[in-house]
Parts: structure tokens; C-alpha cells; sequence
């Protein structure tokens, strides 16, 4: 897994809008990265659920939230729209993203998934905070919330 204090890797995702997205165009910007295993599954729907009820708050921060799963764009796409998800879902089918932060893993299926973890991302592209095994997965986007605002304290 990427250790706090790393730079953030460079990537470029498709997002459940069908735009494309690179984590370097937010620099300058707080972002929460949040990888979950699957789309319409309860933990990670209760999680999603959450960060959008934040939403505003982490907007408060100038913070971006960016939820990254290896689903594909079309499930990532149902699932922002049937809960009103205001953030980039992105699609990470082949697994590369989830494998460059250390957090992928095979399921006995044959499929892979990323392990449920949170990194916040400072303004230069580090890696300030990684939030992993938190259980409830709803909890991860409140100790994100806490490492933003501690972050944006810093400016």
C-alpha cells in the first residue's frame, strides 16, 4: 500500500459521467480518494451514501471527493444515479489504479476488487492520511472529513 507521506500516483479514469478524469488536474486541491469493492452492495452504498451527505462539507474545504471501484462505467453510472452521488465514480475495470495505491485484490471468483480504503491527498499531490479495515465502511468519510479539515487548517 502507498504509505502517508508518498506522492499520490498519477492516473486517468473514466468517471460514471464519461468524462475522463486525472488525478493531477486536481493538484492544488485537497482530494479524497476512496476506493470501495462494489457498486450496489451495501457497504459500499451506506459509504457512498455518506460522502454525499458531506458533500458539502468537504466543499466547504475546497476538497474534492473521487470514489474509485473496478466496476464498470455503467454500474458505477446506475449506482451515482439511483443515489444522487455528486462526485466521480470512477471505473477501474483491469484493476491498474487500485494496484499502483496497493489496494487490489482477487476474489476467490476470479475477480478482482479493491480493498475498501480511503487516502486524503494534500494541495502537492501527497498522501497525507490512509484510512483502511474501518467498520463501519459509513465511518471512513466522517475520519476523512477530519483529515481535511485538519489539512486545510495547514493554509
Amino acid at each position: 500500500m502507498v504509505a502517508e507521506g508518498s506522492p499520490a500516483p498519477d492516473f486517468e479514469a473514466k468517471a460514471h459521467t464519461g468524462e475522463s478524469v486525472r488525478l493531477s488536474d486536481y493538484r492544488g486541491r485537497i482530494v479524497v480518494l476512496y476506493f470501495y469493492p462494489r457498486a450496489m452492495t451495501p457497504g459500499c452504498t451506506r459509504e457512498g451514501v455518506r460522502f454525499n451527505e458531506l458533500y458539502e462539507e468537504f466543499q466547504k474545504y475546497g476538497a474534492v471527493i473521487l470514489g474509485v471501484s473496478t466496476d464498470p462505467v455503467e454500474k458505477n453510472r446506475k449506482f451515482a444515479e439511483k443515489h444522487g452521488f455528486r462526485f466521480p465514480l470512477l471505473s477501474d475495470e483491469d484493476g491498474a489504479i487500485a494496484e499502483k495505491y496497493g489496494v487490489l485484490e482477487s476474489r476467490s471468483s476470479g475477480n478482482i476488487a479493491a480493498r475498501r480504503t480511503t487516502f486524503v491527498i494534500d494541495r502537492d499531490g501527497v498522501i497525507r492520511r490512509v484510512l483502511s479495515n474501518i467498520r463501519p465502511a459509513e465511518k471512513h468519510a466522517d475520519m476523512a472529513l477530519d483529515e481535511v479539515r485538519k489539512l486545510a487548517g495547514e493554509h
